[in-house]
């Protein structure tokens, strides 16, 4: 699937609700799983769906909340606080067995504070986004936001924020050891999950400035 057939008709509210449901969608598999090594498998794609969800998030989204929505700057420190969090988490995940009952209780912890993240966006500041910027430029924005998605990281990083690591690699060219493209690749077919698209590494040829 292209990017001009995954965004053609809806604007980044659209896209990124999407998401959203799709992340949670993971986290149920993994609840619902009945081994560690399907566990493990579907954290790791969650984790992905998480990085390259908030790496566009903050590329192209919040720039344009900070601009146009009322108390802008402060929703958008807000949410990269959230984000710092969900990080904070999948960082922990990554060194945890996931046959344990603590990496149970980090699942439960990873869908309350995506639920939270969630609804604080969906209820308030996408219509607000609705509100206050022109339809065709939100569309314009959630292409911006599918092809961020398709070079971003896909693992919190030990040390940088997720943010900081994406400028870092891309901006300066450098691709990332990506352990999880085939199977990202293959979750696509197999689940039929929006939003999943084989990693890249090219500049967005367009950048919406409001």
């Amino acid at each position: 699937m292209t990017t001009h057939e995954t965004t053609q008709g809806q604007d980044v509210v659209d896209i990124l609700t999407a998401g959203h449901q799709d992340m949670l969608d993971l986290v149920a598999q993994i609840q619902q799983a009945t081994t560690a090594e399907q566990r493990r498998d579907t954290a790791d794609t969650v984790i992905a769906e998480i990085m390259r969800h908030s790496v566009a998030e903050e590329m192209y989204v919040y720039p344009v909340m900070e601009k146009h929505l009322p108390n802008g700057s402060e929703e958008v420190q807000h949410d990269k606080k959230e984000h710092d969090e969900l990080v904070d988490l999948m960082k922990q995940l990554e060194d945890v067995d996931a046959d344990t009952e603590q990496f149970m209780n980090l699942i439960s912890d990873l869908e309350s504070h995506l639920r939270h993240h969630a609804n604080d966006e969906e209820q308030g500041q996408f219509p607000d986004l609705r509100k206050h910027i022109p339809a065709d430029q939100l569309r314009e924005l959630g292409e911006q936001v599918e092809k961020a998605k398709a070079m971003a990281p896909t693992r919190p990083h030990p040390n940088a924020p997720h943010s900081e690591l994406f400028h870092k690699t891309v901006g300066a060219g450098v691709g990332m050891v990506d352990r999880l493209r085939d199977k990202l690749t293959r979750t696509k077919h197999r689940k039929g999950l929006r939003g999943f698209e084989p990693l890249t590494l090219s500049t967005p040829s367009r950048t919406y400035h409001g």
